[in-house]
């Protein structure tokens, strides 16, 4: 059986499986990420990482990421952060990142810090993108408790609701169905946030195709944006996660940078035919 190297690294607990597949490409299947994805019987992931040989000389490494449920998505901000944390050598210049959501570039912000430019915030209703035109600043939804959130594109389409107390929403409940509401046609990152101090928000993530997450990279980019189109906060904001805390600063050129730990758990190896056909090995 052929085996493949990985090693798992972590996020404030946004965690991942990354795959060094620059030298030799490797095929990933929807049920092999799952089974993979699986906390019980895999190695257990929010993302699955793979580095790739960049396709020009634009970007020093092409990455492709899939959540758990073997869906592949564009961004992940804190998978930015740990590939940087891999593959960055103490120097000054950036790592540029082809992504699906375009070229980023991280660098070092500190001894265990590592920050992204995630690149722009996007509020278009087609951009997000919504299933019809709307006011992206008062999204028509609604569950429960939650209601009139704010839409945004980090890579990813979010929406953020802002509460008076977060520990009282059931984000488990409620995230599910807001994340298939047919106002998404390619579902949705739910946030909920609550304004705790001076430019400093509380935030819990429903990520789509993971579920709830101890941090989102691109949930807490879209909650900075959010907060301040709703006047609660400036350009420069720190997020409190379930896992830890971020840095964030939505820059008059409309990129957002966010800033925070990346850190190695563990290296492995596992069955290479298990990332293609989910069967274990």
């Amino acid at each position: 059986m052929v085996m493949r190297n990985f090693i798992k690294m972590h996020g404030l607990g946004n965690d991942f499986v990354i795959v060094d597949a620059r030298d030799n490409p490797l095929r990933v299947s929807d049920a092999g990420t799952r089974r993979l994805s699986d906390r019980h019987t895999g190695i257990g992931f929010d993302q699955l990482i793979t580095l790739d040989a960049p396709a020009d000389d634009g970007a020093d490494v092409d990455v492709r990421i899939f959540n758990a449920d073997g869906g592949e998505v564009a961004a992940c901000g804190n998978a930015m952060r740990c590939v940087a944390c891999l593959l960055l050598n103490g120097g000054d210049q950036p790592l540029r990142i082809r992504t699906g959501a375009g070229l980023l570039e991280a660098w070092r912000d500190g001894p265990a810090h590592f920050a992204v430019d995630m690149g722009p915030a996007r509020d278009a209703w087609q951009d997000i993108p919504m299933a019809r035109e709307c006011d992206t600043d008062h999204l028509p939804l609604a569950r429960g408790p939650l209601t009139d959130p704010v839409g945004v594109n980090m890579g990813n389409p979010h929406a953020v609701f802002f509460v008076d107390d977060i520990a009282a929403i059931p984000i488990e409940t409620l995230g599910p169905a807001l994340e298939h509401d047919p106002l998404f046609p390619e579902r949705a990152n739910i946030g909920v946030a609550q304004l705790t101090g001076p430019d400093r928000l509380r935030l819990r993530v429903w990520e789509r195709g993971v579920g709830l997450t101890r941090a989102c990279g691109s949930g807490a980019c879209a909650a900075a944006v959010a907060g301040h189109r709703r006047g609660l906060t400036g350009r420069h904001v720190t997020i409190d996660v379930d896992g830890g805390t971020l840095a964030l600063e939505w820059r008059n050129d409309n990129h957002v940078i966010m800033s925070g730990p990346a850190e190695e758990s563990f290296r492995g190896v596992v069955g290479e035919d298990v990332f293609a056909s989910g069967d274990h090995g």
